[in-house]
């Protein structure tokens, strides 16, 4: 059985499957019902680097680099094709309906920055490279790429990095119009027209007679006048804030003239009235909004730097391992880029990559200890997760495989970031003039190089040093793992003594009645921390309304027979009050 198909089949088949998707380093799963996961069985399969069960029936599996690779393989296995489960985009209206909890607007937001952002790591981690590699050889004393008079070719290798930050607006645009559910080029074309040369002509005061522009303390700012009403003339290009409130307002206006026009001629008018309205209230009101909301933000983030750089360099390094795994680092990563767009400069990223290095850090504590008892499957784990970070500057290996499944190392990793984050204010700060994962491969973009390259290295050896001396694992994780790496123990495990009260010891008896009495019951084992699974002759004589009054919270039959009974925290003891009421019945027959 291949890798893909040991992944549907661990997530309940290809039945089970609503939508697959993935982003840089994992797959995402919506399901029909999540319950019936046996993470632990998801973490054993070969390739997979840990498992995130989230909100709703949602759940992610972490594969790495090769995500794309095991993404298109589950696509091709014969059962999803033949399940016909609906795609991402057919069932996205149907999952943002579906109840996540008392914050769902909270949920739906992130998610929005989240998947405006994540389609684009990809292009954005190459041209950091690219900034890179130009950024070696400019420390080489090979070319000077901030001169102004440079030859043809580097001109060319400059437009190689710019064109994705240039055109960002309309990338994001893009993103967030298909994640609303509305035509995603309609989206970017909105964005694109204030990105015209025609847009940028109107700055001309030669050749457009109605502009007029001022020098304010912000700069110089130029006002057209359009049709009598007056227009603030921006640059968008490498705005983020922008498309992405652009795109929430095109949101409302395209779902209105779908809900106005008949489906048969909503391809022609639909986008035509969209367009009609987005483009000027982008240009006249949307546009400045954006342009002046980034600038804010950053205005005070810079005098915070300015201020405090200290109490910056500290606070930027200690939120982000916080930030990332919920998704609302992306604000941030956004402001970097207003910075180097506003200020030719951004200070954001020299502190955040001691958060990141520390990350590292404590993957190569962890690849150390793995290495010292042989722990294969950690091992591999660790080595995947540790190149993507020190190569690719991508954490989320590191933190959704090693890190949050394991409490002690977050503590540990904090010192590292506090450690780099003091170097960093104490030294007096690291700035770089473009967006760059912060890897190994980019070192050379910060500035300076030496004050950055101490301020990694401290953060990356505490975190190291801190895990590998005092372990990633609680004495309890690290019996059960000598445990199931040794033969003798596991032939000869230790005696467990389960404490049932009166209390579960009598619901398991109604639970039993429910699944049809003892003797439609064959085997009942705990399969998870909150599962049980129970065998039965036949499931007709299963009585799930019962099980329910019961005071069982769900019962899932996830093959013929065979039933998942989520009874929560307290599985353990029923299964056990279960066992003890089926046996003293089977002696009792006898």
């Amino acid at each position: 059985m291949s890798n893909a198909q040991e992944i549907v089949k661990a997530v309940g088949g290809a039945d089970n499957i609503l939508s697959l998707t993935h982003c840089a380093t994992r797959l995402r799963f919506e399901l029909v019902d999540a319950s019936v996961i046996d993470i632990t069985q998801v973490e054993a399969i070969e390739g997979v680097m840990g498992a995130v069960p989230q909100s709703g029936d949602r759940f992610q599996v972490i594969i790495g680099g090769a995500v794309q690779t095991v993404f298109n393989e589950i696509n091709q296995l014969p059962e999803m094709a033949a399940s016909g489960g609906q795609s991402a985009d057919e069932v996205k209206a149907a999952i943002r309906a579906k109840s996540r909890g008392k914050n769902a607007w909270v949920d739906a937001f992130f998610e929005y920055l989240s998947d405006s952002f994540r389609p684009l790591l990809g292009v954005l981690l190459g041209a950091s490279l690219i900034i890179a590699f130009a950024a070696v050889l400019d420390a080489l004393g090979i070319v000077d790429f901030r001169a102004a008079d440079k030859a043809a070719g580097w001109v060319f290798v400059d437009a190689m990095w710019r064109s994705v930050f240039y055109f960002l607006p309309i990338m994001v645009a893009y993103n967030a119009a298909k994640k609303l559910n509305v035509d995603p080029w309609v989206g970017a074309t909105v964005m694109g027209s204030v990105m015209t040369p025609e847009f940028a002509k109107l700055s001309d005061v030669k050749a457009v007679a109605s502009t007029v522009c001022t020098d304010t303390q912000f700069g110089q700012t130029c006002m057209a006048n359009i049709f009598g009403i007056p227009m603030q003339l921006n640059d968008y290009g490498g705005q983020v804030f922008v498309p992405l409130i652009m795109a929430a307002v095109l949101g409302l206006v395209y779902k209105f003239w779908k809900w106005v026009f008949p489906e048969n001629i909503q391809m022609v008018f639909v986008p035509f009235f969209s367009m009609l309205i987005m483009i000027p209230l982008t240009a006249f009101l949307i546009g400045p909004l954006g342009i002046w909301l980034g600038s804010g933000i950053g205005t005070g983030l810079a005098w915070l730097n300015g201020n405090a750089p200290l109490v910056f360099a500290i606070l930027i390094p200690l939120l982000y391992p916080f930030l990332v795994p919920l998704g609302l680092h992306w604000p941030l990563n956004a402001l970097m880029l207003v910075n180097i767009k506003e200020l030719g400069y951004d200070f954001i990223q020299g502190p955040m990559g001691t958060w990141n290095f520390a990350c590292f850090g404590a993957t190569a504590g962890v690849l150390l200890i793995a290495i010292r008892e042989k722990d294969k499957t950690m091992r591999q784990t660790a080595t995947g997760a540790l190149a993507a970070g020190l190569l690719g500057g991508i954490s989320e290996p590191s933190l959704y495989g090693i890190h949050l499944r394991f409490k002690r190392i977050y503590p540990r990793m904090l010192v590292g970031c506090f450690v780099g984050g003091v170097i960093v204010g104490v030294l007096g700060g690291v700035k770089t003039q473009a967006f760059a994962f912060t890897s190994l491969l980019t070192i050379p973009v910060f500035e300076p190089i030496w004050k950055y390259s101490i301020a990694i290295t401290a953060a990356f050896f505490t975190a190291l040093i801190l895990v590998y001396i005092s372990d990633y694992r609680t004495p309890e994780q690290r019996e059960a793992a000598r445990l199931a790496g040794s033969v003798d123990a596991v032939a000869q495990p230790e005696p467990k003594v389960i404490v049932v009260s009166d209390a579960e010891t009598n619901q398991a008896k109604q639970w039993i009645d429910a699944l049809g009495n003892a003797d439609n019951i064959e085997e009942v084992e705990l399969t998870a921390e909150t599962r049980i699974r129970v065998n039965v002759k036949d499931s007709a004589l299963v009585n799930v309304d019962a099980l329910k009054k019961a005071g069982l919270p769900a019962a899932v039959e996830v093959t013929p027979n065979v039933w998942h009974l989520i009874a929560g925290l307290e599985a353990e003891q029923y299964s056990t009050a279960m066992s003890r009421r089926l046996t003293s019945s089977a002696v009792a027959v006898q």
